[in-house]
């Protein structure tokens, strides 16, 4: 049997293989959010909602960083500021 004398009650004694705490975080998604999360999730074939965001994260930060993305959306933010700046609203919010 254990011996759990001198640990504090409900405590966890292994938050990870490092020691450390995890990093965990909480989302509220509207209705819309949680369509576009589930049909995200059909693509992914993922089931679990935690690893469709870890994924679609994943997927993101490597979209962010490609050299090539990386220049379609400097020219798409340029066009906005520029389109902004000289008052053209002919472009709809996605």
């Amino acid at each position: 049997m254990a011996d759990f004398k001198g640990k504090e009650p409900f405590r966890k004694m292994h938050l990870d293989e490092e020691g450390k705490q995890q990093d965990v975080f909480t989302i509220r998604l509207n209705k819309e959010e949680r369509e576009l999360l589930d049909k995200c999730k059909k693509i992914l074939e993922q089931s679990k909602d935690s690893t469709a965001f870890k994924q679609l994260a994943n997927i993101g930060t490597n979209v962010i960083h490609d050299k090539l993305m990386g220049g379609i959306l400097v020219t798409v933010f340029k066009n906005k500021q520029r389109n902004k700046r000289h008052g053209i609203v002919e472009f709809e919010q996605m």
